[in-house]
C-alpha cells in the first residue's frame, strides 16, 4: 500500500515516548508498504536524523515546528475564544495544511496513518482533499483528556487548576468526536481504549473499530546494564517540560525523598531530562539535564523510579529500564497499562511513605534488585519486542488494502 504517515515529532533518535512508538512502527511498515513521511522539525533536530528517517522511507518532508511562550500566550487566547483544547489550536501550522493538500493532491495514498491525536486535525483536511478517500487510521499514544485531568487533581495553584480542568473537559469533547472520524484507532493500552470508549456512544463492534497495540522496543538490540559495585544512585530518567514527569519528580523530591535519606544517607536522587522544573534542590539531589550518553549513569543505577501521578498511555521510562535490567518503583498511574507484577517485575507504591520503603528495600536488598531486575528483562523481550508484536499491524493494513473498511 502507499501509506502517508503523519507525525508531530521526527522519530529519531528513539530518545523519547512518542519516538519509539512511531519508528518503531514505521520500521514495520515499510518493510511491505510505501510510506511517505510528513513529519515536524524542530530547531534541535540533526540532519542526519532526518536523513536517516529518509533512508528508511519512500519520501520524507519537513515542516518547521517553532514554539516558545510568547506564541503560547496566543495560542491560549485562540483557544479562549475558539472552544478548541490549547494542545490542538497550538498545532494548527498552516505550513503543515498546505504541504498535506500539496500531497495528496499530487500522490495516491491509500490510508492516512495518523501519529498521535495532534495530526489527525491534517488526516482531515487530506481526506477532504484527496481524490479519492484514503483510510484514516489514527495511533492513539494516550487517553489525551486524562492527562490534564489527572493534573488539575493535583494541581494547588487554583489559576493552573481551572486552565487544566477546562483543556480536560475540551479535550474529552475533541477526542471522543475526531475518534470518530477514523475508519480505525490503534490504542497503546485497553485502559485508554475504554476510557475514550466511555465518553462515545460507538463501541469497538460498530462505529470506532479500534485494536490494542503496545508500545514496543527492540531490546535485542539492548544490552543490559554492567552494574558498578556499592551502588546507591536512584534514577528519573524522562522529559521534564512535560507536565507529569515534572510534577511526578518534585513531588518525589519533596515528599519521599528526604525518607529515602533518613534511612540511607548516602543515597543518591539524579534526574535525567531536559528542562527541569523548580523545586529539584536539596542535600543529594543532582539535575543533569538532558544526557547524550547514560552509560555512566545506568551503571552506578540501583533503582529506577516512575513516581508520576498524571499521564496517559503507556510509560516507556518502564520498557527503557527494564531493558537494562534495572529494577524499577513506580505508581500505579505510572505502570498504568503494562504487565506489570508486583513483587515480580516492579515494585508499586502510590503514597509518599510506601514509594520511599519501596525504594529503601530495593537499594538495601541486591537479591530482591537482581529479581526485578531480570524479570523485567524478560517480560520486555516477550511482552514488548516490535519485531514480534507489531505482526499486529499486518491485520489493520490487510483489511485497508482489501476494500473491507477498517
Amino acid at each position: 500500500m502507499r501509506i502517508l504517515f503523519l507525525s508531530q515529532v521526527l522519530p529519531y533518535p528513539v530518545d523519547a515516548g512518542p519516538k519509539m512508538r512511531s519508528y518503531f512502527v514505521l520500521r514495520h511498515l515499510v518493510q511491505k508498504h510505501e510510506v511517505t513521511l510528513l513529519t515536524f522539525v524542530r530547531d534541535t533536530d540533526r540532519p542526519q536524523d532526518i536523513a536517516h528517517m529518509a533512508e528508511l522511507c519512500q519520501a520524507i518532508h519537513t515542516v518547521p515546528m517553532h514554539r516558545n511562550r510568547m506564541r503560547d500566550v496566543k495560542f491560549l487566547g485562540e483557544s479562549l475564544l475558539t472552544q478548541k483544547p490549547f494542545l490542538i489550536v497550538r498545532d494548527q501550522i498552516p505550513a503543515m495544511a498546505d504541504k498535506i493538500r500539496q500531497l495528496v493532491s499530487s500522490e495516491p495514498f491509500d490510508a492516512i496513518h495518523v501519529d498521535q491525536l495532534w495530526m489527525a486535525q491534517y488526516a482531515l483536511i487530506a481526506a477532504q482533499s484527496a481524490v479519492s478517500r484514503p483510510k484514516l487510521i489514527l495511533d492513539q499514544h494516550n487517553a489525551v483528556h486524562l492527562i490534564p485531568q489527572r493534573l488539575a487533581d493535583g494541581e494547588r495553584n487554583p489559576v493552573k487548576q481551572r486552565l487544566m480542568a477546562r483543556e480536560a473537559r475540551l479535550l474529552t469533547r475533541y477526542e471522543a468526536e475526531i475518534c470518530r472520524r477514523f475508519d480505525h484507532v490503534v490504542w497503546v493500552t485497553e485502559e485508554d481504549r475504554l476510557a475514550v470508549a466511555a465518553l462515545s456512544k460507538a463501541n469497538t463492534n460498530g462505529q470506532m473499530p479500534s485494536t490494542v497495540i503496545p508500545i514496543c522496543a527492540d531490546p535485542a538490540q539492548i544490552e543490559p546494564v554492567i552494574a558498578a559495585p556499592n551502588k546507591n544512585r536512584i534514577t528519573f530518567l524522562g522529559g521534564l517540560h512535560w507536565p507529569p514527569n515534572a510534577q511526578g519528580i518534585v513531588w518525589f523530591a519533596n515528599h519521599v525523598f528526604p525518607q529515602v535519606r533518613a534511612e540511607i544517607p548516602e543515597a543518591a536522587l539524579t534526574v535525567i531530562g531536559k528542562s527541569p522544573p523548580a523545586g529539584l534542590d536539596g542535600d543529594g539531589i543532582e539535575v543533569t539535564g538532558y544526557v547524550d550518553d547514560l552509560k555512566a549513569y545506568l551503571g552506578e543505577t540501583a533503582v529506577f523510579i516512575v513516581p508520576l501521578h498524571a499521564g496517559g498511555g503507556m510509560r516507556v521510562k518502564i520498557l527503557d529500564a527494564w531493558s537494562w535490567g534495572l529494577p524499577v518503583v513506580s505508581t500505579t498511574v505510572g505502570a498504568e497499562g503494562m504487565a506489570i507484577h508486583h513483587e515480580k517485575n516492579i515494585l508499586i507504591a502510590d503514597t509518599a511513605p510506601t514509594f520511599a520503603e519501596a525504594t529503601v528495600r530495593v537499594l538495601k536488598d541486591s537479591a530482591l534488585a537482581q529479581h526485578l531486575g531480570q524479570n523485567g528483562r524478560q517480560t520486555i523481550m516477550e511482552e514488548y519486542n516490535w519485531q514480534t508484536i507489531y505482526s499486529a499491524w499486518d491485520r489493520i493494513y490487510c483489511e485497508a488494502d482489501n476494500g473491507n473498511g477498517v
